[in-house]
């Protein structure tokens, strides 16, 4: 092990940390229905299960790149997976709805801490030039771990006991304890500044008001008053978050960062690309049990194939991205993944699961052409001080991502059912995912214009040295030698 470099002895611990949280959160979504007969408690009770973790996670993001600024990666990432592995068995032996929920808050304290610090230090670890593969390496526990939770947790919750779903963290957690201790080196910026106080109450606060509106509003509509007032109270946070860290020296939250042209457009591509994934993901295994009745675990099957492309196209850009460049790696994956998207208004009562599969496979193939140009050019500028907050931007940017694309999906879904309702069921309803889908062609559009802002010279940086614009910025006159 200890032949092996430094950067990558970084990947594998962080790769277990995510593999850690992302099962979790996966297996979780399949033993709900466990967990609600096993409590004996409603849906809207059980929902906190799910909300508690999130808002907490909201809380910590925000504040993660200043706390490993001020204590150091190693051991905000060490007391991360701590944090996530003691409250992963404070889960198991629950023993009421309340102290399961309590113990999720808990798990999203570390989960807050633990994705953003670790990929921190995975892209300080790898030289800029490199970071194509670091994102390669990101790419097997986020492809692998969704496709294999659902299916996991259904068997655990069936054939074991739905305590496992959780306890099955702690050896994860424990190997990536080991490689913590033994194979990271502590970073700490040398001046990390006040903590902010106000910067953390608001950020925390608005972000977390936000996702729970976004939450509400997908599952009890948009007219409930306590879904426009989180809304509102969010809107009132963030406006009062962006005065307060643009005003101050050191911010809690660097919005700052945003004023770069190639890390702004690179948190605006990623909103759209992971709302509309998201939402997608979170249809079609609605349409597989509702409208085709499938299995979950058929339904697991039929989604499989699209992780496997996935990852197997990513393995392939990160090889290729430095010699191609970011933009039109982008603009191939957009124009790729809008015909899919456009294609899913074929599906239909009586499609045949392999098509379904072949559209899906089609879909991880354009992910996976994006990922890597996508992370990899956004990080392109950013320095090695400034790579704690970045890392926490980008992560609250995925969030809201997350939560805005499955509120919009579900939202459209139910009005468009709703709206063509006077028709026999079995057409309103796929009137409505129709309808849904076509949400995904419209965040793909937006990408794709974004993708246009995105310049090669500006990724310079993360470049082979062969690239005509890694040589030209390593030109003292500018010029391709």
């Amino acid at each position: 092990m200890f032949r092996l470099e430094y950067k990558w002895l970084v990947g594998i611990t962080f790769v277990l940390g995510l593999v850690m949280q992302i099962l979790d959160i996966t297996i979780l979504n399949v033993a709900l229905a466990t967990l609600g007969r096993e409590f004996g408690v409603d849906a809207s009770t059980l929902q906190w299960v799910l909300t508690g973790y999130m808002l907490s996670l909201a809380v910590f993001i925000p504040s993660s790149g200043w706390i490993a600024d001020r204590f150091g990666s190693k051991r905000t990432f060490l007391l991360a997976v701590v944090i996530f592995t003691t409250a992963s068995v404070l889960c198991g032996f629950a023993g009421s709805i309340w102290m399961l929920i309590a113990s999720r808050v808990l798990q999203g304290v570390g989960g807050g801490m633990l994705v953003p610090v670790g990929q921190a230090m995975l892209f300080r670890a790898f030289p800029a030039h490199e970071r194509a593969k670091a994102s390669a390496v990101l790419a097997i526990p986020i492809t692998v771990a969704p496709a294999l939770g659902p299916m996991l947790g259904g068997a655990l919750a069936e054939y074991a006991s739905w305590r496992w779903i959780f306890f099955i963290n702690v050896p994860v957690g424990a190997l990536t304890l080991v490689f913590t201790v033994l194979f990271l080196k502590e970073e700490r910026r040398g001046r990390p500044g006040r903590f902010d106080l106000p910067g953390f109450v608001l950020a925390g606060g608005g972000l977390a008001t936000l996702l729970y509106g976004l939450d509400q509003g997908a599952q009890a509509g948009w007219s409930v008053p306590t879904v426009w007032g989180s809304l509102l109270a969010a809107a009132l946070l963030l406006a009062g978050l962006t005065w307060r860290e643009l005003s101050v020296d050191e911010p809690m939250l660097d919005l700052r960062l945003l004023r770069n042209r190639l890390f702004g457009t690179g948190n605006a591509l990623l909103v759209c690309q992971v709302a509309s994934l998201f939402g997608v993901l979170f249809l079609v295994p609605l349409y597989l049990q509702d409208v085709l009745h499938v299995s979950p675990f058929t339904a697991g099957l039929v989604l499989m194939p699209q992780a496997v492309a996935m990852l197997l196209a990513t393995q392939v850009v990160s090889r290729m991205y430095g010699r191609i460049g970011p933009r039109r790696l982008l603009l191939t994956g957009f124009c790729l993944e809008i015909p899919v998207y456009l294609c899913l208004q074929l599906l239909g009562t009586g499609t045949p699961l392999v098509v379904v599969v072949v559209l899906l496979a089609l879909l991880g193939t354009s992910v996976g052409i994006l990922m890597t140009p996508m992370q990899t050019a956004a990080f392109a500028q950013v320095s090695v001080a400034e790579m704690g907050h970045a890392s926490s931007m980008y992560n609250v940017s995925r969030q809201v991502a997350t939560a805005l694309g499955t509120a919009v999906f579900a939202t459209t879904l139910v009005v468009v059912t709703d709206a063509a309702g006077g028709g026999a069921p079995a057409h309103a309803q796929m009137a409505g995912f129709h309808g849904a889908f076509l949400v995904a062609v419209v965040f793909g559009l937006l990408a794709l214009a974004l993708s246009t802002r995105v310049r090669d010279s500006d990724a310079a940086a993360s470049l082979d040295p062969s690239h005509p614009e890694a040589a030209r910025a390593a030109s003292p006159t500018g010029e391709v030698r």
